[in-house]
């Protein structure tokens, strides 16, 4: 019975974690995407950073109930090599996933009016993709499918690499106690703010996948699933791909030759 509710308040926690990085990172794609001119469109450093603190709010606010995986890559990743719960992964990606749904019902939410202006003022409308980057990504200028999957194979896997060591218990070069939660968030911005024009830097199946759900009933159609050119699979499939290979490459190619510390030793009671 405690099981059962511990394992709840699991997913009830990765639900609203990731809920909570795409309020605030979706609602910062409309600021960028929907005002003329957009307060962030010559600071792209600034959407960039706020999907970072998302990241790290989320962490603080849920972390201390199920560890804040709030990615199917990194649940996948912890199953694979840090002893996580196969039973759990898909309970954790569920709950991801409705985690990006409900996100982006809040968004929409808050920016429904100016989603609809900005469609009129440009002449779209939600069934041709109006609007649609505020909710999930697609392919920048020249970057085609196969090229995005590739880059998200890349960029997931230095998220992923990156987490493992900044939460592994022999790095003590990594940051300590609870400051590791703004590392990952700046991790996450750092990788946004270097890449994010290629494909918008999914880098997380749920983050994507859930507000495309969302999106399909909520007029975007097949704008939203199958997406143009079928993309919808591309960051589902490239992260879970990308999130083994980075915490592979930490596992076999750093973890072993940190130096381990001698374990002090307790005298015995006298």
């Amino acid at each position: 019975m405690l099981k059962n509710r511990q394992f709840l308040g699991e997913l009830i926690s990765e639900c609203i974690a990731v809920m909570i990085i795409v309020l605030i990172g979706d609602s910062v794609a409309a600021m960028y995407a929907l005002y003329d001119p957009s307060p962030y469109k010559q600071a792209y450093w600034g959407v960039a950073i706020v999907w970072g603190l998302g990241v790290t709010i989320a962490i603080y606010i849920t972390g201390s109930v199920s560890g804040t995986h709030a990615n199917p890559a990194v649940s996948l990743a912890l199953a694979l090599y840090r002893g996580f719960s196969w039973r759990k992964v898909p309970g954790y990606c569920a709950a991801q996933v409705l985690g990006g749904v409900i996100g982006a019902m809040l968004v929409y939410t808050l920016y429904q009016p100016v989603i609809d202006h900005y469609n009129a003022a440009h002449g779209l409308t939600r069934a041709a993709g109006g609007a649609a980057g505020v909710f999930f990504t697609h392919p920048g200028e020249g970057i085609t499918p196969l090229h995005a999957f590739v880059d998200e194979i890349i960029l997931t896997g230095l998220l992923v690499f990156g987490i493992f060591a900044i939460t592994c218990e022999y790095n003590t070069v990594a940051p300590q106690a609870n400051s590791g939660a703004l590392i990952i968030g700046l991790l996450v911005a750092s990788i946004g703010a270097s890449s994010g024009y290629l494909e918008a830097w999914a880098i997380n199946p749920a983050r994507d996948f859930g507000p495309r759900l969302f999106c399909l009933v909520m007029g975007w159609g097949d704008s939203a699933l199958p997406g143009p050119d079928h993309f919808w699979w591309v960051p589902i499939a490239g992260p879970l791909i990308g999130g083994v290979v980075g915490a592979g490459c930490y596992q076999f190619l750093i973890r072993p030759f940190i130096p381990r510390s001698a374990t002090p030793s307790i005298p015995p009671a006298p």
